[in-house]
């Protein structure tokens, strides 16, 4: 993955597993989702503080590749970048590797907006330009 990242780290478990014994093609969305909310969470954005605005961020597009199988007890690196931002929008990438490997077993990119609670879209920067400039700090410091 080129530029700067967010790494999140974790074992893979038993019941993520499918009858093949590998990894469940369904848990790779789910660990994009993990490492998008630790990756907000070392840039100093609380999903929990964000909701408490009665913000929402629904998923509105993922697309995911799977080149190389995951299996139970393997440690991952999961490599997530906010690609970009415009304040009613923002489309992430993702890479997944074994621990120590340097061979992508899935790449994969989500898209999201930003709702209220009434389900209708709004302009950050105008209503909560603090979270905005967080946002929009990220894609810089991540190109």
């Amino acid at each position: 993955m080129e530029g700067k990242y967010s790494i999140y780290k974790r074992r893979m478990n038993y019941y993520e597993t499918d009858q093949m014994g590998i990894i469940h093609h369904s848990n790779y969305i789910r660990l994009f989702e993990e490492a998008r909310l630790d990756m907000m969470e070392k840039e100093g954005i609380s999903y929990a503080n964000i909701e408490e605005l009665g913000i929402i961020i629904p998923v509105i597009s993922v697309e995911c590749h799977y080149l190389v199988p995951l299996y139970y007890n393997d440690s991952i690196e999961v490599y997530s970048q906010l690609k970009k931002f415009d304040g009613i929008k923002m489309e992430l990438s993702y890479e997944i590797y074994k621990e120590g490997s340097t061979r992508a077993c899935t790449r994969g990119n989500t898209g999201h907006c930003f709702l209220g609670k009434d389900m209708k879209p709004f302009r950050m920067k105008k209503l909560y330009p603090s979270l905005y400039n967080k946002f929009k700090e990220m894609v810089i410091n991540m190109q």
